[in-house]
C-alpha cells in the first residue's frame, strides 16, 4: 500500500497570491491556502518526493519527513524545482541524493544548481545529488516506476505511475499512447489549473473529462489557481468519485 501526502497543491504562485485581494486569497479557510504543488509517497519506511518547489523546506517540516530517498522531477520550471538547495539536512544525514529526471530536465538542473550537479571544486556545506536518466520503466526499491508523457502547451513534462497509483501534473494533452498506460488506477493526482481555459493547462471542465476517460476509482485534482474559486463551493459540484486535494492531505492507494 502507498501512502500519498499533498505536500503542496497550489499553482506557480500558491495561494495567497502576493498582494491579491482576490476573495479566495482572502479566505480564512485553511484548504484555500495552497502552497507549490509537489507530493511525499511513502511505502516500506521509503520517502518518495515528486518535486521540490521553493516550498519544499517547510513542506519537509511540516509533514514532519526525517529521511529523503530520492525526488522525481516532472518538469524544470521553478515552481517544481526551486527548492532543491534545501535537500541539506538530508544530504548531510545520508549522502548523495538520488534525483530522477528526463535528460533535459537533468542538463537545465545542472545548469541551475551547478554547485549541487557537479563534484568539481564544490565548497563545504553544499548538496550532492545521484543522478538517474529516466529512459524508461525503472524500477526503485521493489517497485516499478512507469514514466508517462504528457505536454504542458508544448514543454513536454513527466508524470509517474506506481502500482495502482498515477501522479500527473501541469497536464495539457495526453496522447493516447500514453492513456494505455493508466488503466485500471486506484487513485489518480490530476492537475486542474481553473474554471476558465488556459492554454497549458486542463481546466475543470477539461480534467473531468480527462478523468472519466481514464476511469480511475478516485481522482484528486491538484496544481489549483485561486481562480479555481473557493475549495468548498467548488467540492460541492464535483462528481462524486473527484475531490479537490487540499494541503496536509494524505490518502491511500492499493
Amino acid at each position: 500500500m502507498l501512502k500519498i501526502h499533498f505536500l503542496g497543491t497550489g499553482t506557480s504562485q500558491g495561494i495567497p497570491v502576493i498582494g491579491s485581494k482576490h476573495p479566495v486569497c482572502l479566505s480564512s479557510n485553511p484548504k484555500d491556502k495552497r502552497l507549490r504543488v509537489s507530493i511525499l509517497i511513502q511505502w516500506n519506511d521509503l520517502n518518495l518526493v515528486v518535486d521540490c518547489g521553493p516550498d519544499f523546506r517547510q513542506q519537509m517540516l511540516r509533514v514532519n519527513c526525517k529521511t529523503l530517498d530520492a525526488i522525481l522531477f516532472t518538469h524544470e520550471h521553478a515552481d517544481h524545482t526551486a527548492g532543491i538547495d534545501d535537500i541539506r539536512p538530508f544530504f548531510f544525514k545520508q549522502g548523495d541524493i538520488p534525483v530522477y529526471a528526463s535528460k533535459r530536465v537533468l542538463d537545465n538542473l545542472a545548469k541551475r544548481f551547478d554547485y549541487v550537479f557537479s563534484n568539481k571544486n564544490k565548497y563545504p556545506g553544499a548538496p550532492s545529488v545521484s543522478i538517474n536518466e529516466i529512459k524508461a520503466p525503472f524500477t526503485f526499491n521493489s517497485k516499478i516506476i512507469t514514466p508517462i508523457e504528457v505536454l504542458h502547451n508544448q514543454l513536454p513534462v513527466l508524470g509517474y505511475r506506481i502500482d495502482n497509483f498515477a501522479y500527473l501534473t501541469d497536464v495539457k494533452t495526453i496522447f493516447e499512447s500514453e492513456l494505455i498506460k493508466l488503466k485500471d488506477l486506484d487513485v489518480l493526482i490530476l492537475s486542474a489549473l481553473r474554471i476558465e481555459s488556459h492554454p497549458s493547462h486542463l481546466n475543470l471542465e477539461e480534467a473531468i473529462t480527462m478523468i472519466q476517460k481514464i476511469a480511475p476509482k478516485r481522482c484528486y485534482l491538484t496544481h489549483i489557481s485561486h481562480l479555481m474559486g473557493f475549495h468548498d463551493e467548488v467540492s460541492k459540484v464535483l462528481p462524486s468519485n473527484i475531490f479537490l486535494a487540499y494541503d496536509t492531505l494524505t490518502i491511500t492507494s492499493e
